[in-house]
């Protein structure tokens, strides 16, 4: 009895301490990589990757439009809130203080000053390296903080960050997808981004009035005084464009839901943008059945993402891929940061959400699927033109990788769930 207790106090020594080295080795392996990634972006030049141009496109009812520069969509974006009369709701993910940053503040200060209500809503967590006098110049916008901190015990609910980009103006027209608000993104990243008018708007707007009547879950900052917005009054069944919109104070996750169905209804292609690519089981599998149903299945990810550690989490899952018959292709000069995906030419989707774990079991997203033949056309049109910057990556290459590269993606694999 006295024996087997203390070899399986010892055992549990040698766990633990295996345990202590393990967690070291993975922080001193992400460092390090941080370290080399931030070396290697000093001094890199801008590159000027190539875009498609920007058509309205008719969807059912709605008219939509697909950015894909930054500067074009912050222009028309700073339009619009110019030519608001009545409403803008304004929330993001990140909210850079520079120019572009300032030129967004100035323009919904300005529209608040004419009578226009408006309303701002930001991620406090993502917003932490800029400096906090740049929000506190808002005057006559109301705002809310998506909050850093909960009194309850961390859980799914409370946890998530808004990792939502939308803009709804006057409630006739709105805009939804990747781009953050900064200057980095106007010119750096290729990101996508939809301009909405029309009665799906409705829906969009109605994302962005349910968050801000919420109160945050458990929040330790104290609700201040602030209206409630109206529910929009449009309602409709007949249209060609959905929203999903990820909630985790009410654990409701339908953006995973929507990409799965969307994968298993496949037939002919799935062509898919991804900034940051760490599917779980069940994306896995899905995208496997598709391939082996002769699927034609191609992924769009960076070369080098803004994350290098997401980065190496993702590479643990090429071999599985490229296995199966996914082709992966990596995306060269610039960061691309898009969350899209067409399907057999009708269907579509553009949005927030990432394939990992944080975007679709974690974070404040919303996406809009379409349906529609016009729209597809266009989708592949911009997938087919951010075909031609990217490397297609090959099976047998991938496996000559070397053994430093695969251990360093085992050693960081306990990390995806975070991600």
């Amino acid at each position: 009895m006295v024996s087997s207790q203390r070899s399986s106090g010892r055992l549990r020594t040698v766990v633990n301490r295996v345990a202590g080295v393990t967690a070291v080795a993975q922080v001193g392996a992400a460092a390090a990589l941080m370290g080399y990634a931030a070396v290697k972006r000093r001094g890199r030049r801008p590159y000027r990757f190539p875009t498609a141009p920007v058509s309205p496109i008719t969807v059912g009812p709605d008219e939509v439009s697909v950015f894909t520069f930054g500067q074009d969509l912050y222009e028309q974006m700073l339009a619009d809130i110019e030519a608001a009369t009545t409403t803008v709701y304004f929330e993001t993910f990140i909210w850079k203080a520079d120019e572009v940053g300032e030129r967004f503040r100035q323009a919904l200060v300005d529209a608040a000053a004419r009578g226009v209500e408006v309303y701002a809503v930001w991620d406090q967590f993502a917003n932490l390296v800029v400096d906090p006098r740049f929000f506190h110049h808002l005057d006559g916008v109301r705002t809310r903080r998506q909050p850093l901190v909960t009194m309850a015990m961390p859980s799914l609910r409370n946890i998530g960050r808004d990792h939502r980009k939308l803009l709804i103006v006057d409630s006739e027209l709105a805009y939804v997808g990747g781009y953050n608000i900064g200057s980095t993104y106007a010119d750096r990243w290729r990101d996508t981004h939809a301009k909405v008018v029309g009665p799906s708007v409705a829906d969009l707007e109605n994302v962005f009035v349910d968050h801000w009547n919420q109160r945050p879950y458990a929040s330790l900052i104290r609700r201040r005084r602030r209206p409630e917005l109206p529910s929009p009054v449009s309602r409709r069944w007949d249209t060609h464009i959905a929203v999903h919109r990820n909630t985790p104070r009410v654990a409701a996750y339908p953006i995973r839901n929507m990409y799965l169905e969307a994968i298993d209804r496949a037939s002919e292609r799935i062509w898919m943008t991804q900034a940051y690519l760490i599917p779980d089981d069940d994306v896995l599998a899905a995208l496997h059945e598709a391939c082996e149903r002769g699927v034609d299945v191609r992924i769009i990810i960076p070369a080098e993402s803004n994350h290098v550690v997401a980065d190496w989490l993702s590479r643990g899952y090429y071999e599985r891929l490229l296995g199966y018959g996914v082709h992966l292709l990596l995306y060269q000069g610039a960061m691309v940061h898009a969350k899209t995906c067409t399907i057999d030419g009708m269907w579509s989707t553009i949005g927030t959400a990432n394939i990992d774990r944080m975007s679709l079991q974690g974070n404040y997203e919303v996406n809009i699927s379409l349906v529609g033949d016009k729209v597809a056309a266009a989708m592949e049109e911009i997938f087919g033109i951010d075909s031609r910057n990217c490397l297609e990556l090959d099976l047998a290459q991938w496996r000559r990788r070397s053994g430093l590269a695969k251990f360093t993606e085992a050693l960081l694999a306990p990390w995806r769930p975070f991600f």
